[in-house]
């Protein structure tokens, strides 16, 4: 009972936060709520598992990748703010300001990704993942993959309209989601 309120009161959340994205079905922010909706599934459904034999490879692995999510989320977070800059986009009215950067950020981990909020939530689901597999749980880890595939893709297109040519270019040099592979 716990996890179907807790289930309810993050998707009302969820709700609320992306109330514009998903009135604009193009936007990144709609595909972004399927993955807020995929990711918390995960985790309440892996939840007893968490700390059952804390120290297995399995679950080692998933500790490595929720640590490198929270790293990814704190750092690129901290580097929009400091070197993003923002402005209001009045063509993009979903957008939350702390999306509406001025600036390419090709500093840090955007020197070799390009987005490493939505990394850190892919780290946030292959480590939920990895704690308990099950079918279910294989199902909901390839859509929210696939979602945060569609999110990335959907916001590179409005960068490409917004910043031109500069971050055509920087597509180019950097990688979608982890340095040096994918």
């Amino acid at each position: 009972m716990i996890r179907i309120a807790l289930f309810i009161l993050c998707t009302i959340f969820f709700i609320r936060f992306s109330r514009r994205a998903l009135a604009s079905p193009g936007s990144h922010g709609f595909y972004r709520f399927f993955v807020f909706e995929g990711l918390l599934l995960l985790v309440l459904l892996n939840h007893p598992y968490w700390f059952r034999e804390p120290f297995s490879p399995l679950h080692l692995v998933s500790w490595f990748c929720l640590g490198v999510s929270i790293y990814f989320v704190i750092h690129s977070f901290v580097l929009l703010k400091q070197r993003g800059g923002h402005a209001g986009r009045e063509e993009m009215p979903e957008n939350h300001s702390f999306e509406n950067t001025v600036r390419v950020v090709e500093e840090g981990l955007y020197r070799y990704i390009r987005h490493p909020m939505y990394a850190s939530l892919l780290f946030l689901g292959w480590g939920a993942f990895f704690k308990h597999i099950t079918l279910l749980n294989i199902g909901l880890i390839i859509l929210v993959s696939a979602f945060l595939v569609a999110v990335a893709k959907v916001e590179e297109r409005e960068n490409i309209n917004f910043f031109g040519l500069e971050y055509a270019d920087y597509m180019q040099r950097t990688k979608m989601f982890i340095p040096w592979l994918l």
